[in-house]
C-alpha cells in the first residue's frame, strides 16, 4: 500500500511516497537520488550504506523507509558546512584514505560519528568501532591515520 512520509535529509524536509515494503536505502537512493549511500549487500553486514538516522549510526539496508517517517537522516553529503568540507572530509583526502571510493561515504559518516561521540578513542578502539564497514580495497591503515589526524577538530 502506498502512502507519503517526511524526511528531512541533510536539514531538508522531503515527502515521498513508498510502499509499505520499501527499504529506506532503496528510498534515498532511486526516490531522493542521494547516491552516496551505497547498495551492496542488502543483508547489514557490509555497511556501504551507513546513514546517521536521528543522529545514530544505521544500515539502511535494513530500515523500512515507513520505520523513518519523521525522522532525520545525515548523510555524507550533509558533513559539509557552508561549502567547506568537514574536518573529517579533509582528513579523508589528505590521507589517502579513499581509494575506490565505495565504502568512503560510509566509513567518513561513520567516523564522524566516532568522533563526535568519542573524540578520545584510541586507535585500537577504533579498529573494534570500524568493524562494522567493509572496504575491499584495505585502507584501512590510511582511514585510522585520517581519523586520529581529525581527532583534534573534535570536542572533548
Amino acid at each position: 500500500m502506498a502512502r507519503n512520509i517526511t524526511l528531512i535529509v541533510n536539514g531538508v524536509k522531503r515527502e515521498v511516497e513508498i510502499e509499505d515494503n520499501e527499504l529506506l536505502l532503496d528510498v534515498l537512493r532511486e526516490k531522493l537520488k542521494v547516491k552516496s549511500v551505497k547498495a551492496a549487500c542488502w543483508r547489514g553486514e557490509c555497511g556501504a550504506c551507513t546513514i546517521l538516522l536521528n543522529g545514530e549510526p544505521v544500515k539502511s539496508c535494513i530500515v523500512l523507509a515507513a520505520e523513518a517517517d519523521g525522522s532525520e537522516i545525515t548523510t555524507v553529503e550533509g558533513l559539509i558546512k557552508d561549502g567547506e568540507l568537514s574536518p573529517i572530509q579533509r582528513a579523508f583526502i589528505e590521507n589517502g584514505a579513499l581509494q575506490c571510493g565505495f565504502c568512503t561515504p560510509a566509513f567518513t559518516l561513520f567516523c564522524h560519528y566516532i568522533l563526535s561521540t568519542r573524540p578520545d578513542i584510541t586507535e585500537e578502539e577504533l579498529r573494534e568501532e570500524l568493524s562494522g564497514i567493509i572496504c575491499r580495497c584495505g585502507t584501512y591503515k590510511q582511514i585510522i591515520r585520517a581519523v586520529m589526524q581529525a581527532k583534534k577538530h573534535y570536542k572533548k
